[in-house]
């Protein structure tokens, strides 16, 4: 069910709410955080709330979208509401503000009314995020703080932005891209022959965000020195190698969907490696809502990183 709400006010949406939930039997109970999507209006509204609908399913929470609207119009706040089979386990408030209300202060006062009592709060930002988002006005309402880089009109300069402005709170899509990648290599070496690992050389993208990412968190964990080189062909993120004294451990992924996982005195092993969608990983952040300091870790750790030159070639698997 959809409800539009022309030219309204938060106090006329909480009016809205509570009547749906006493006439049609929409439940506000049980609902574990209050999930705020900040984004300007647009096409790109229905994928992220498709993603939080998605995500709802894991960790019911209501929905709140800012929709930016048009700065140099006059004041207006339209409003909708999104319950039952239009709102996946959640329920969906979508407020587009025009003129004023455009601005990040307005929004994060239109937010404030509509918010859950006792729940934690999120802010996502699907594409351009603030510089600073603990210093928005929404984001300042949040116990955690979502972006995502890779989205973002330049993503190198986000990325830059996310390390030299982190703080408690704040995580980035890509680092939860990178979690099946984290967990193979982690796997890796705790199996025999449990030897130290001497170096690493990663490969990707020449603009790939997660790619320097994971480069820093292997500098961040193992102490070592740590390459980071372009990659010949793929997308993303293409390989790590892990030099140790009995061979390398390495994990490649040539075409964006399959990985190989080599190492000394093993047989390859092809592993499931396809590129995350962004429901998933908003599904994984939503588990957690305490600091994630491994991040942080991470991020500090790209300063240690050193760039390499020469394109890698990942030969392709067999059979690709």
């Amino acid at each position: 069910m959809i409800v539009d709400l022309p030219s309204s006010t938060t106090s006329a949406v909480n009016r809205k709410l509570v009547e749906l939930r006493e006439d049609g039997g929409v439940q506000a109970l049980g609902r574990v955080l209050t999930l705020v999507i900040i984004t300007d209006d647009g096409s790109a509204i229905e994928s992220a709330i498709e993603a939080a609908n998605s995500a709802s399913r894991e960790h019911p929470c209501r929905v709140i979208v800012l929709a930016r609207g048009q700065r140099k119009a006059a004041p207006r706040l339209d409003a909708q509401i999104r319950v039952g089979g239009d709102a996946g386990a959640s329920e969906v408030i979508v407020l587009r503000g025009y003129g004023p209300l455009a601005a990040a202060d307005a929004g994060a006062g239109m937010v404030t009314p509509l918010l859950l009592p006792d729940a934690p709060v999120v802010a996502w930002w699907p594409d351009e995020a603030p510089a600073v988002p603990s210093e928005d006005a929404v984001g300042r309402l949040a116990q955690r703080r979502i972006t995502d880089a890779l989205a973002a009109r330049n993503p190198v300069k986000a990325f830059e932005q996310r390390r030299a402005r982190h703080v408690a709170g704040d995580t980035d899509l890509t680092w939860t891209r990178l979690t099946s990648w984290r967990a193979l290599l982690a796997t890796a070496l705790d199996a025999p022959p449990h030897e130290d690992v001497t170096s690493a050389v990663v490969a990707g993208e020449t603009v790939s965000p997660s790619t320097d990412l994971i480069a820093g968190w292997l500098v961040s964990r193992l102490g070592v020195k740590v390459k980071r080189s372009p990659a010949a062909s793929g997308p993303g993120l293409v390989s790590v190698v892990l030099e140790r004294p009995s061979g390398p451990v390495e994990l490649t992924r040539p075409d964006g969907r399959v990985g190989n996982l080599r190492q000394p005195g093993q047989p390859d092993r092809l592993v499931a490696l396809a590129r995350r969608e962004v429901r998933d990983c908003l599904a994984e952040e939503l588990r957690r809502l305490d600091p994630d300091e491994i991040y942080g870790a991470a991020l500090a750790g790209v300063s240690q990183v050193t760039r390499g030159r020469t394109p890698v070639r990942v030969p392709a698997m067999a059979g690709a």
